[in-house]
């Protein structure tokens, strides 16, 4: 780009959209979730030895009085051999040799902490340490948000309420599995289903499942409270046939599929679980699953989305049987949860397909801070020096993308949780923080929400890992000459800060170091550095200026080929459809998602799973561009439409990994511009940037790879600010 030449909106370019050869290293994730695994130990002569393991989840995340576990027997015995105590208490007849020709039973009644299970079979005893934590939670996550509003008809101060279910059926003939229908469209198909005078089976629909099972299309939907917050679980049901979790229903593909909201909040309280009556994956035989919590609109906090994902899960595995693999799906918000969630808890998906994707909320809130500051520049105009001129070019030249009203639409439309003062969700006004008349209230931003992530300051705020210190705003406008030399000053004079009451301050802001670690380590910002472990449909349409920038797409693309020197495991769908891509892609991405975590489940090669990622995807699953009704189209038309733009930190110097939360600094040259300042505008840039501008050649300061599977509480229940790694999971040990 010459000096003279205008900053244009960047499109996917070829060099953009290439995918390196180069195969990722492994990286270890030290507390992966078990699913299916089939770990046995054996004896010097490779006889199996005698092991206890729990199915749904590590045997030290046990949620709820129960648990699916799954007893290895040594070489030669059988199930009739068998003995097993829980805390002294004979429990062998809840286990059996099931249909699936394993030894397995729901270990009950656990109670709460500490529980010892000893088996014994042919001579060898085996124990196993299983911890188990309230229904209501917490797991990990440390001491839970406070205040919180429980649902009406809650038991206890956990929002404990029994679960309920409810049947619906499909009707014959109805449009809900055509390719146009999606959304609340295709959830209102569904009639409810009376199992005292249910409808002629004429008058049902068949399911055809991936698996070719057809059943009648009657669904059971359950709902209750798990993490103090509504969970939602459907899947096809056969009236009055049983249902256990070693024998469930052949209808059953034994995958699940997992929900999501939209938006980015902070709320006090329980909400609805996102919506799980999808016709198209019912059809396919999945269970689909959603907690409230990982709603992001409802609960934009990484660690409490993770724990109730967690727990919701094991709910699932224990009463529907075990799951081959987990597939996310949702947009804007509902992405913004898979991605994060995925990068900093590897194990809960094993594929997801975020829409009309964000990459993390932290890294993100660098776009919302700047689009806040920067209006309260451009909405006072009589705050201008004389000479700083602005036209909608110079402002596109700073904000680095074209529509001008970008920042407020995201700003509008999104919370601002930077502002402890603002009218938190199911608190009440008096409640709420007031820097004069109540400064002991609820502060209602997301790093106070998530305290115990970031930790609190000496003030009795949380530690914050935002700042704008030594960027320079409309830089690349500057060198392109769209910007003149007095205007580029004057707005980076008066863009100033941001305190911690979200007011308006001269300074700049500077993050706090602490919170800046925290961020990168406990996974609120995505560093992607586990995401090799997961498979990746990215699915994306246009953004005229709705806040859903099509940049996100590629700064995850970027942190994937920084961290493995390959993206290989993330395909990018793009279509016409605004925002979305295609009207058909939500669905589309879980069936090809399946397709491609089949081949990885059935590669039984002694080989790293980031290899096998990569190298089983199928050969039909690439990247594509489609009209936005299904129908594919050449990728130019997608380089014109799917545009590429930036932020205001892109249009002054941040890569397009867009994570850098504190830059280095470097000393301010006149070489490094190709324009003349004057004495006093130069003396005013040097007011401005006393220790110097961002140089974004090196990662942020406090930048770390993310550390996966991290606690943050002890076991007496208390906090432990920033977390520490929950380390392997228990493993049952044999002894005399």
């Amino acid at each position: 780009m010459s000096a003279r030449a205008v900053r244009r909106p960047r499109l996917a370019a070829a060099a953009v959209l290439a995918v390196a050869t180069s195969l990722p290293a492994v990286v270890s994730a030290t507390a992966a979730v078990p699913h299916l695994h089939r770990t046995v130990e054996t004896g010097r002569a490779g006889v199996h030895r005698l092991t206890i393991q729990t199915l749904s989840v590590r045997a030290d995340l046990v949620s709820g009085p129960q648990v699916l576990t799954r007893i290895g027997l040594p070489g030669g015995a059988v199930a009739r051999d068998l003995s097993v105590r829980l805390n002294g208490h004979d429990v062998t007849s809840e286990f059996a040799d099931r249909p699936d020709h394993q030894v397995e039973g729901l270990l009950r009644p656990l109670h709460l902490g500490s529980n010892r299970v000893v088996a014994t079979a042919a001579g060898e005893t085996a124990a196993l340490r299983v911890t188990d934590h309230p229904v209501g939670g917490p797991d990990f996550s440390g001491p839970q948000i406070q205040p919180w509003r429980c649902q009406r008809r809650a038991t206890d101060a956990k929002c404990d309420q029994r679960s309920y279910v409810r049947y619906f059926y499909l009707p014959a003939g109805t449009k809900a599995l055509s390719a146009g229908v999606t959304g609340v469209a295709a959830a209102n198909a569904f009639l409810p289903y009376d199992r005292k005078s249910p409808p002629a089976r004429s008058l049902i629909a068949t399911a055809t499942t991936v698996d070719h099972v057809e059943v009648p299309f009657i669904v059971r939907e359950e709902n209750g409270y798990i993490d103090r917050d509504q969970y939602a679980i459907a899947t096809l049901w056969r009236p009055g046939k049983q249902w256990k979790p070693w024998a469930p229903q052949r209808q059953f593909n034994h995958r699940l599929v997992i929900t999501h909201g939209a938006s980015c909040d902070t709320t006090y309280g329980t909400g609805p679980a996102p919506g799980v009556l999808d016709p198209k994956i019912l059809n396919g035989g999945f269970v689909v699953m959603s907690n409230a919590l990982d709603n992001a609109g409802h609960n934009c906090n990484i660690v409490t989305q993770a724990e109730s994902l967690l727990m919701t899960k094991q709910h699932v595995i224990d009463h529907y049987g075990p799951v081959l693999w987990t597939i996310g799906t949702g947009c804007s918000g509902g992405s913004l949860t898979q991605q994060q969630v995925a990068n900093a808890y590897p194990g809960i998906y094993q594929g997801i397909t975020p829409q009309c994707s964000f990459t993390d909320a932290w890294s993100s809130a660098m776009e919302y801070v700047d689009y806040t500051i920067l209006l309260k520049y451009f909405k006072h105009p009589a705050t201008w020096a004389p000479g700083a001129v602005w036209t909608p070019t110079g402002i596109q030249q700073v904000i680095d993308h074209p529509n001008i009203g970008n920042p407020v639409t995201f700003t509008t439309v999104i919370p601002n949780s930077a502002d402890p003062s603002r009218s938190c969700p199911d608190v009440p006004e008096p409640k709420v923080y007031n820097a004069r008349t109540n400064p002991h209230g609820v502060k209602c931003t997301l790093q106070d929400y998530m305290v115990n992530v970031f930790g609190k300051k000496a003030n009795g705020f949380a530690n914050r890992a935002f700042g704008d210190n030594g960027i320079q705003y409309g830089l690349s406008g500057l060198l392109n000459g769209e910007i003149t030399p007095a205007t580029f000053v004057d707005l980076n004079k008066k863009v100033g800060g941001l305190t911690y009451q979200d007011t308006y301050r001269v300074q700049r802001s500077t993050p706090d170091l602490i919170g800046v670690k925290r961020a990168y380590r406990s996974g609120a910002v995505d560093t992607a550095s586990n995401l090799n472990r997961v498979a990746i449909i990215d699915l994306r349409g246009p953004d005229p200026g709705f806040f859903h920038d099509v940049y996100r797409t590629y700064a995850m693309r970027a942190r994937l080929l920084r961290d493995f020197g390959t993206a290989a495991n993330q395909v990018l769908w793009r279509g016409q459809a605004p925002i979305i891509g295609d009207i058909t892609f939500a669905d589309a991405a879980v069936f090809a998602m399946d397709h491609w975590l089949r081949m990885v489940h059935g590669d039984d090669r002694a080989i790293p799973l980031p290899r096998k990622i990569i190298q089983d995807r199928p050969s039909d699953l690439t990247d594509r561009c489609t009209d936005g009704a299904g129908t594919d189209v050449p990728a130019l038309v997608c380089d014109q439409t799917v545009q590429v733009y930036g932020t205001p930190r892109m249009s002054a110097g941040m890569p397009m990994s867009d994570d850098i939360l504190d830059c280095h600094l470097k000393p301010l040259r006149k070489s490094d511009y190709p324009v003349k300042f004057t004495a006093a505008q130069w003396g005013t840039l040097h007011q401005v940037f006393p220790h110097g501008v961002c140089n974004y050649n090196r990662p942020s300061i406090g930048f770390r790879k993310t550390t996966p599977w991290l606690t943050y509480q002890k076991a007496d229940g208390h906090v432990i600010y920033g977390g520490r790694p929950l380390g392997p999971p228990p493993r049952s040990h044999l002894f005399d």
